[in-house]
């Protein structure tokens, strides 16, 4: 068999890659993974017993909107590195939009406190634990979002993971947000932060081991 004619019998045994693939596949390990990670809080920690009015509360929705942009950001990253060749974080100055709008949030909050109520907003009563529990959470997310990988052809291996990491973190905070009774931008834009970086850590130390293809 001649080159070309070998060429044309490979291609006609090659069926189209339907639209949106990529996104479609991406978006079901993503749910798949937040469902994982809702039922571990729901389970474990137990969701607010005031979540019904809390969720039409100000500060409530700051989180979700914090957590959420964050994560819709970085999924645009996560499409973009799911193709070979493709730069992820072309829109990654877009992550400082949140970060930054928040933390004028939390001076003009901290501005307007007692100073002796200042050092309070920042840690609140559970400093640590969110940390720990956004970064938790973000596991399960995390491999939804590897599942999802399998199927895909990315070549920058440590930027992917750490796309994936920022998504997970970001959905696990929205998450946990379900548990979560703080109330100051200030604390949010500390401890949720530094959850969804330790999310992004650990993506980006997996990744060119897990993403390997």
């Amino acid at each position: 068999m001649r080159t070309e004619e070998l060429i044309q019998s490979l291609a006609a045994s090659t069926r189209p890659v339907p639209r949106h693939a990529v996104e479609q596949r991406v978006l079901a390990g993503l749910l798949l993974g937040a469902a994982g990670a809702f039922a571990l809080i729901a389970g474990g920690l137990g969701l607010r017993g005031d979540l019904p009015s809390a969720m039409m509360q100000g500060h409530f929705l700051m989180k979700w909107g914090y957590s959420l942009s964050l994560g819709v950001i970085a999924v645009m990253a996560v499409l973009r590195a799911a193709r070979p060749e493709s730069p992820p974080w072309r829109s990654a100055w877009l992550l400082a939009v949140p970060v930054v709008l928040l933390m004028v949030g939390s001076v003009a909050e901290l501005a307007a406190a007692p100073a002796d109520h200042r050092m309070a907003m920042v840690m609140g009563h559970s400093n640590w634990q969110c940390m720990l529990w956004v970064s938790l959470l973000s596991l399960p997310i995390f491999a939804g979002l590897l599942w999802a990988f399998r199927r895909f052809a990315p070549t920058r291996l440590r930027t992917a993971g750490a796309a994936l990491g920022v998504t997970a973190g970001a959905t696990s905070a929205a998450i946990y947000a379900l548990h979560c009774s703080e109330v100051t931008a200030t604390f949010v834009v500390t401890w949720y932060s530094l959850g969804i970086a330790i999310a992004a850590a650990i993506g980006a130390l997996a990744g060119p081991r897990l993403l390997r293809w």
